[in-house]
């Protein structure tokens, strides 16, 4: 009998990467599919084909952009845990380029790669703790929560987080840094239609940007 030849690191993270997204694409398709054989209702098919026609073409465009913005920054085990567990731009993103700045290694390399799905990992544990401990405090804590002296605080919490992220990778390359703020600015104090549920898109276009600048400027030997 053949002995069967072991898998390595990186083909191990694409075979189990690959059978939890597609479980989870199952899992979520199947539960609209009960709710509508729970209730009898059908949905009209007419509605549900010009909603997709609406929506899909844009939700197509920032996964394909995503894609190819958020795994060279995550690796391939980060990001497979990242896209099935979601937050990616607020919480998961911003927790592997902080694991990665402490330890030193960069995304590309092999120590960046597993510091990345172990940091990615972590986070996603965490926050289903967390969301668990607040469905169980959910009702005594409403009191609090909704307290008018921490509205403040919890409306800053997300300026907090990447303004901290920001001050490090922005000092260390601020000239690489200056195209894509200056933008981000000027598209969301003139553009009010923009806010943060778009930013699933405004991500990948300031990346998009970046790259595009970091080329030009290197070409010119301005870096």
């Amino acid at each position: 009998m053949k002995r069967q030849e072991k898998l390595s690191y990186m083909d191990g993270v694409h075979r189990d990467g690959r059978i939890w997204s597609l479980s989870i694409m199952v899992l979520m398709l199947l539960y609209p599919l009960a709710i509508c054989l729970m209730f009898g209702a059908v949905p009209d098919g007419k509605g549900l084909l010009m909603g997709l026609v609406a929506t899909a073409p844009m939700y197509w465009a920032v996964g394909i952009v995503e894609t190819f913005t958020y795994i060279p920054m995550l690796g391939a085990g980060g990001s497979y845990i990242s896209f099935i567990t979601g937050n990616i731009s607020n919480l998961k993103l911003p927790c592997a380029l902080s694991a990665m700045e402490q330890m030193g290694v960069k995304a590309n390399s092999e120590e960046g790669e597993i510091v990345s799905t172990i940091a990615i990992a972590v986070s996603s544990i965490v926050t289903t703790v967390i969301i668990i401990l607040g469905v169980i405090l959910i009702v005594p804590l409403t009191p609090v929560l909704n307290a008018p002296v921490l509205a403040p605080a919890f409306a800053q919490i997300l300026p907090a987080l990447f303004g901290g992220l920001g001050v490090v990778f922005i000092s260390r390359n601020w000239k690489i840094a200056v195209a894509p703020i200056a933008l981000m600015m000027i598209l969301f104090v003139f553009v009010p239609a923009l806010d943060s549920g778009t930013v699933g898109i405004m991500v990948p276009v300031g990346v998009l940007l970046t790259l595009l600048q970091t080329r030009i400027m290197y070409k010119k030997g301005m870096l």
